[in-house]
């Protein structure tokens, strides 16, 4: 018997958010047969085709092991592809990575550790300077206006230890946001995040929504349906036809045989 997580899907108060991408958007991210993973003998990814538009809010789900991180490390170059190709915004990974920001899951880390929400921040320029530049002022605007867009910057100078699940995943968003990119990847933006906090995080997506595209992992499936615009399923093979709505044959080919829920 066929095990699929029991989904309901909240409804969309606001259907301009979700309205359909225009036709003729330009493609930021495209997957042609891509197969990926640690053993060519056991690839994680099966022949993964998938075009993402200009200012698309893609949510990603699917099981524990399916291959979801596993993608995102292949957009980041820390995976190079089994076979396949891989274009961000119409370049190769090592010439297209610089238009990515990414942010991890929480992670839980010393408290105790000395280090302010603003030098976290600040991490996300690292890769717009030569090795052993000193910070510029240019730099700092850009983290204060990353500070700024997740409402973090009376926060700057708080330790990031003192602050909540919910205000940590804000100063990472921030830190991805001061490498200036063009496409934001997010990997479980509300996990171990309360109800509250959650929803305000969705709203600050749909903010940053309106001038960069958004690819996200995620588990929270009823609340995420409610803020993406499309909705790809995940389990080694992607099930994925640029559309909000997920149908129960995209569940069974995703979560069968898993028992995930």
């Amino acid at each position: 018997m066929i095990s699929i997580p029991n989904f309901t899907f909240t409804s969309v108060s606001n259907s301009q958010k979700l309205s359909p991408k225009p036709e003729q958007k330009n493609e930021v991210i495209r997957l042609s047969q891509v197969w990926a993973g640690y053993d060519a003998h056991e690839p994680i990814l099966e022949a993964i085709n998938l075009t993402v538009y200009e200012l698309d809010f893609l949510g990603l789900i699917g099981p524990n092991g399916g291959g979801k991180t596993t993608l995102i490390k292949v957009l980041l170059g820390l995976l190079k592809p089994l076979k396949g190709d891989v274009k961000i915004m119409g370049r190769s990974v090592p010439q297209g990575r610089r238009y990515l920001g990414y942010a991890p899951q929480i992670l839980e880390f010393d408290r105790n550790f000395p280090v302010r929400v603003n030098e976290v921040v600040r991490m996300g320029r690292l890769g717009k300077r030569s090795l052993f530049q000193p910070y510029t002022k240019k730099d700092e605007e850009i983290v204060i206006q990353a500070l700024e867009k997740v409402e973090m910057l009376d926060l700057r100078n708080r330790p990031i230890g003192e602050l909540s699940g919910g205000q940590r995943q804000r100063v990472y968003i921030a830190r991805a946001l001061a490498s200036e990119p063009q496409i934001l990847l997010l990997d479980e933006p509300t996990a171990s995040v309360d109800p509250k906090m959650c929803s305000s995080i969705y709203e600050l997506l749909l903010k940053l929504n309106e001038y960069m595209t958004i690819v996200m992992i995620t588990h929270d499936i009823n609340t995420m349906s409610s803020y993406v615009k499309t909705v790809g399923c995940l389990n080694r093979r992607l099930h994925y036809h640029g559309e909000q709505h997920i149908t129960p044959k995209m569940l069974e080919q995703t979560y069968s045989n898993t028992g995930d829920i």
